[in-house]
């Protein structure tokens, strides 16, 4: 997920405020995505998930896994993030590509840490999160009204194949 917003502003879109009182080594591990605004890095990618973990220079490491089912192979793409301020404020930047940081911004979160919804830079780059393939229609409703009142499309969701 986070390779769509490298090269990006690290900074969230307007209106919009990342998760506070977030604890990072909880939301470390396997994360699977369940919808996802489409973008070129990820188009037609099935299967995806994000897998983070802890750095020895403070920040997290980010290995994105996706199908490509056209081609018949896996994509992975390995990065790394650092928070834009306070650890405890869920707001990072990511860079895949060299000294090109981009934003990635956990907006609404379980207190269980099963569930998150995360916004790049701007409105174009929207994911919902999970730790299962799939969530209960419970939380995608309330996900999708929140994603909808901070003004993404959510009408344009891909929903992932896992």
């Amino acid at each position: 997920m986070l390779t769509l917003v490298a090269c990006q502003s690290p900074t969230p879109p307007k209106g919009v405020q990342p998760v506070t009182h977030f604890d990072a080594s909880r939301y470390l591990g396997k994360w699977y995505e369940v919808a996802r605004l489409e973008n070129r890095f990820e188009q037609g990618l099935e299967q995806v998930t994000a897998t983070y973990g802890k750095r020895s220079d403070g920040g997290i490491s980010v290995l994105n896994r996706g199908y490509n089912p056209l081609k018949n192979k896996w994509n992975e793409s390995e990065g790394k993030a650092y928070f834009t301020g306070a650890t405890t404020t869920a707001a990072l930047k990511v860079s895949f590509f060299g000294p090109f940081y981009g934003g990635y911004n956990v907006i609404k979160l379980d207190d269980n840490y099963q569930y998150a919804l995360v916004s790049g830079p701007n409105r174009d780059y929207l994911w919902i999160l999970s730790r299962t393939p799939t969530i209960p229609q419970t939380v995608k409703l309330d996900y999708l009204n929140t994603a909808r009142m901070l003004g993404f499309n959510v009408d344009q969701l891909v929903w992932v194949k896992h």
